[in-house]
């Protein structure tokens, strides 16, 4: 998962105004205040095998499929691939194809490749970055979307997520599934014991992490296993302190990692990354756990979770939903604090990309751009679709619906990932690129010139200079 907003045409990113981001970031905070109560913690199976809660049958026209099978690769595990096959198990019944669900690794462009090269390559991909989509276009192995998939698009689905899924003015993607990735989630037991409330600034977070730190618990889980959430941390802070102008810049890399404004980024991320036990298991411990861990961690233990809060999108929902925690009531959430001006607002998201181009491949993209498939996926909880369509009571709490609202109330006003944007080889690659060097940064938080000169270098590289 990857899952601010970026409106791309190719190499072309353009951006919205502050001002509507931080109508947005309020239109969130609002949304997230009193959410107690929900009757569903929204991470497992609502044992509704039958597809789910779904629009009529009639918003979308599918064709007869009968005999004909289909791959789908992506990189989702545990309760988001199943859930998942679940959309895929409702597209057989209605159109009689068979569709296989094909595990990928990441970077998922290395494993189509290696697929390609043995001339076995899935159908449809769900790519996780437009800089995945840009590639797989390049490469020539991403076929156009067809008229039936791009009209169900255009209904379905704001501009901006329409153009970030175009290469070249054309449509390749549909962006089946988004996330917010501007929310730091906390074990509500821990911030009661600590006397904490909810921070709205930076400084304010300091504040509460130190609180909760001298009740007796870490205040951060951070899961330093997977650079991707180191890399969100960074442009929340980023997007915030520098502001969406050069925020697009540095996504483009029209200014270089080493610019003061990132080494002012750095030097703030440095007041959590490097505070004395500010991170649960230090940095050496936070290296060795993965991103579903770091979640868990967090809401069990009674009142001794090995950490009080943990940064990431509202897909947590479903790692919280492993645990007994009861979204809403135990597992509460916060926007990202602003740092500077505004509070940042990042969003991610997996777009359906077609592979080998056929009747059956155009109609699975048709169905994954419709509410349809999108309201299956949401009753199920720890999924955010940008589909406007969709109506959001079927998301199974209140907190996951707010979530939704605001997104779709944002429309374009919203960054996408940052990291996301850029060639692969730079943005989402374990063990190199950005991801490697902020997971060496969060080892030793003190010396950010050899992080930007790290950063620079290996961006210069993927950009081609």
């Amino acid at each position: 998962m990857r899952t601010s907003s970026t409106i791309r045409t190719g190499r072309t990113v353009k951006r919205t105004t502050r001002a509507a981001a931080t109508l947005a970031v309020a239109a969130l905070a609002l949304s997230l205040t009193a959410c107690g109560g929900d009757d569903d913690n929204g991470g497992g199976d609502s044992g509704d095998k039958g597809g789910g809660t779904k629009a009529p049958a009639s918003s979308v026209t599918l064709p007869k499929l009968d005999g004909e099978s289909l791959e789908v690769a992506a990189v989702w595990t545990g309760t988001e691939q199943k859930n998942f096959k679940q959309v895929l198990t409702e597209f057989e019944k209605r159109t009689g194809a068979k569709v296989t669900f094909v595990p990928a690794q990441d970077p998922i462009i290395n494993f189509l490749g290696s697929k390609i090269a043995g001339g076995a390559p899935p159908d449809v991909a769900m790519l996780p970055q437009p800089g995945a989509i840009k590639q797989a276009v390049d490469k020539g192995w991403a076929k156009p979307l067809g008229a039936e998939a791009t009209k169900e698009l255009g209904e379905n689905y704001s501009q901006g997520w329409q153009d970030i899924g175009k290469v070249g003015g054309k449509q390749y993607g549909v962006y089946y599934k988004a996330a917010n990735k501007s929310l730091i989630w906390y074990n509500a037991q821990v911030f009661e014991n600590a006397g904490a409330a909810e921070p709205k600034t930076w400084d304010e977070l300091l504040d509460t992490a130190q609180m909760v730190y001298d009740s007796g618990v870490a205040p951060f889980s951070v899961g330093g296993a997977d650079g991707w959430t180191l890399t969100d941390w960074f442009e929340n802070v980023y997007l915030s302190q520098a502001g969406p102008e050069k925020y697009d810049r540095l996504a483009k890399h029209e200014i270089k990692w080493t610019d003061p404004s990132v080494k002012e980024a750095l030097t703030t991320l440095a007041e959590i990354w490097g505070k004395k036990d500010f991170v649960a298991g230090g940095a050496s411990g936070a290296l060795q756990t993965e991103f579903p861990a770091s979640v868990t961690q967090t809401f069990t233990g009674g009142d001794q979770p090995k950490a009080g809060m943990v940064y990431e999108g509202d897909f947590a929902q479903v790692n919280i939903g492993e645990t007994k925690a009861k979204i809403g009531t135990d597992a509460k959430v916060f926007p990202f604090p602003a740092v500077g001006d505004t509070a940042p607002v990042v969003s991610g998201g997996d777009a359906a990309v077609i592979l080998k181009d056929s009747k059956a491949a155009q109609a699975l993209a048709t169905w994954l751009a419709s509410p349809d498939a999108a309201a299956i996926q949401a009753k199920l909880g720890g999924f955010l679709s940008p589909n406007k369509s969709i109506d959001s009571s079927v998301y199974p709490n209140e907190v996951q619906k707010k979530i939704a609202d605001a997104l779709i109330a944002a429309g374009d006003d919203f960054r996408f990932d940052m990291s996301d944007q850029a060639p692969q080889a730079f943005g989402g690659t374990p063990g190199k690129g950005e991801w490697k060097t902020l997971q060496d940064f969060l080892k030793n938080p003190k010396d950010v010139a050899g992080a930007q000169a790290k950063l620079e270098a290996d961006a210069a590289a993927a950009y081609g200079g």
